[in-house]
């Protein structure tokens, strides 16, 4: 079973062009095993069209021109260094092969073109700010939204990358039939958007997620903090699935704010 086990990882590392550890050792109950490299992306499904940037991935949905999932690592060094001024250069994706979103889809429609990976995440080089403007990394938000809570959880991110040294994000909107479109490409517009935050640095391992409706908000963010496991409930997407089994349930299972104040 444990030799399967490792076959499994292999091919996971190997299928998203991760260099494979020499060798892995069999994991603790509440830790990864030594060496043991995270592949943040979340599972991968057969129909899924998945584009690598620089220092983001995203998965693609073709049926709500936008992103499922945008996935990223977040250190403190980057969050030290990002210094690049926004570029505000919104373009379409050209490695999405059926075509992305366009600028001109949110034109007269109300809504911010809403990062998904924020342009403050990726402020660290001219190459991965302009990235982060790529439409694919772009989803209709409400501007009181954008512009208020949304912004400040994407600010408290940045403060826990700097304090808990490394993150691994996963954020999108919710995705799923019946949404109000805009624009030519008929862009869907979430009623929700989440956020899902894996710390894998001892001496603790933890994580969070929230759940945001799509409206300008006064409460506190950690009002909005639901379980990893009910995001995976509502989206069908499997976060953190190489994590150790046990290490995974409890670290999705739980919502503990106390650990990120």
């Amino acid at each position: 079973m444990f030799l399967r086990i490792i076959f499994l990882l292999v091919l996971g590392f190997i299928s998203l062009g991760i260099q494979t550890p020499s060798a892995l050792e069999k994991p603790k109950d509440s830790e990864p095993p030594k060496n043991f490299q995270i592949t943040f992306y979340p599972k991968k499904n057969k129909k899924d069209i998945i584009v690598k940037h620089t220092a983001f991935a995203l998965c693609y949905s073709e049926t709500h021109e936008q992103a499922k999932w945008v996935a990223y690592r977040l250190t403190s060094d980057m969050c030290k260094n990002n210094e690049e001024e926004r570029t505000d250069n919104f373009r379409e994706d050209l490695l999405v092969k059926t075509g992305s979103a366009t600028p001109d889809d949110y034109k007269g429609s109300g809504y911010d073109r809403g990062h998904l990976c924020p342009a403050g995440d990726m402020a660290w080089s001219d190459v991965t700010m302009s990235e982060s403007f790529l439409m694919s990394n772009m989803s209709p938000q409400e501007p009181k939204f954008n512009r208020g809570i949304w912004k400040k959880l994407e600010t408290k991110v940045r403060d826990w990358a700097q304090t808990n040294e490394e993150l691994y994000v996963v954020t999108a909107g919710v995705l799923e039939e019946g949404l109000k479109t805009i624009g030519e490409n008929k862009v869907s517009v979430p009623y929700y958007y989440y956020k899902v935050i894996l710390d894998v640095k001892l001496p603790e391992y933890k994580a969070i997620a929230f759940l945001l409706p799509n409206e300008g908000s006064k409460k506190d963010i950690f009002e909005y903090a639901v379980s990893i496991d009910s995001i995976e409930r509502l989206t069908g997407i499997n976060f953190f699935y190489n994590l150790p089994d046990k290490l995974e349930n409890n670290l999705e299972s739980q919502i503990d704010v106390n650990k990120w104040h």
